[in-house]
């Protein structure tokens, strides 16, 4: 298990967008109208509108994403908000909360794409 990015839930995608582009002078990778990355060489921002998560999460939460070679394989469920979904980027993620209430996507690259951009 990886950890290799946070992602910023929010309402104005493209503002937080716009923001990180001018702070850290790297163009983010748009994968969906919803759904952007920046990758910093040690980690990953995504950025994501508010409608790409369920309905209990709010936006500008934090989530704290791993990587793993097979979400469906993870054992462990404490927490657990969203069972392994495919989403539209091309990940199978599964959403946890911590004990602390934190946020955490675990998962797993499936489209050539998806794999493409970790590899």
């Amino acid at each position: 298990m990886n950890f290799v990015s946070t992602r910023v839930i929010t309402t104005d995608v493209n503002l937080l967008i716009g923001f990180y582009e001018r702070l850290t002078g790297i163009e983010a990778t748009r994968l969906t109208p919803e759904f952007a990355e920046l990758g910093t060489g040690a980690a990953r921002l995504a950025i994501a509108g508010a409608g790409t998560v369920p309905a209990f999460v709010e936006p500008d939460e934090k989530i704290l994403e791993f990587l793993v070679a097979d979400v469906d394989a993870v054992e462990h469920r404490e927490g657990l908000l969203m069972p392994p979904t495919t989403m539209p980027w091309g990940n199978r993620s599964m959403l946890l909360r911590d004990p602390a209430g934190h946020l955490v996507n675990v998962f797993t690259p499936v489209t050539p794409a998806a794999r493409a951009r970790f590899a």
